[in-house]
């Protein structure tokens, strides 16, 4: 009984192992199907917004100065206000189309501009911890596209891309 509960337990750790590379061929087939919808349950668009405008927010605040001057208030405030415009822009323009071009161009750069196989193009893929998988698209020191799969309610989604 003992040998079967510790050969379950193995099946369902390699099972719960090879899932997120599974999602990776799911992706790679929505990518082929040419319809931009197919996508979406593999996509949590909300989360690649928050990185990206985490992102884009830390790059403008290293531009907000620190004294009290007026100069230097008038400065706060455009780098405040540009921030809010930032997220209202990041809202339309990462979009479902957005994240297909985005990994499209990452495909081509890593394989060919004829080549659309996500699978050809990924050159490391493993788990960084138990709910996060971290996809390399690209050779190291070639400009990679990294992107992240995240487990959350079941299921393994696109959570953050980077280049």
């Amino acid at each position: 009984m003992a040998r079967l509960a510790g050969l379950l337990i193995l099946l369902a750790l390699v099972g719960y192992g090879l899932w997120p590379y599974y999602s990776l061929f799911q992706l790679n087939r929505a990518l082929n199907a040419d319809d931009t919808e197919a996508l979406a349950p593999l996509i949590d668009l909300t989360e690649v917004r928050t990185h990206y405008k985490g992102r884009i927010s830390e790059q403008v605040g290293a531009f907000a100065p620190e004294g009290d001057s007026e100069a230097d208030k008038v400065l706060r405030w455009l780098t405040d206000n540009l921030k809010q415009l930032g997220d209202a822009a990041l809202d339309q323009a990462i979009t479902l189309e957005w994240v297909r071009d985005m990994l499209l161009n990452a495909i081509a750069r890593a394989t060919g501009p004829q080549e659309r196989n996500l699978i050809a193009a990924v050159d490391f893929a493993f788990f960084e911890s138990w709910d996060r998988f971290v996809v390399r698209l690209g050779k190291l020191g070639e400009a990679p596209t990294f992107v992240i799969l995240t487990f959350a309610d079941g299921e393994w989604r696109v959570t953050d891309m980077t280049r």
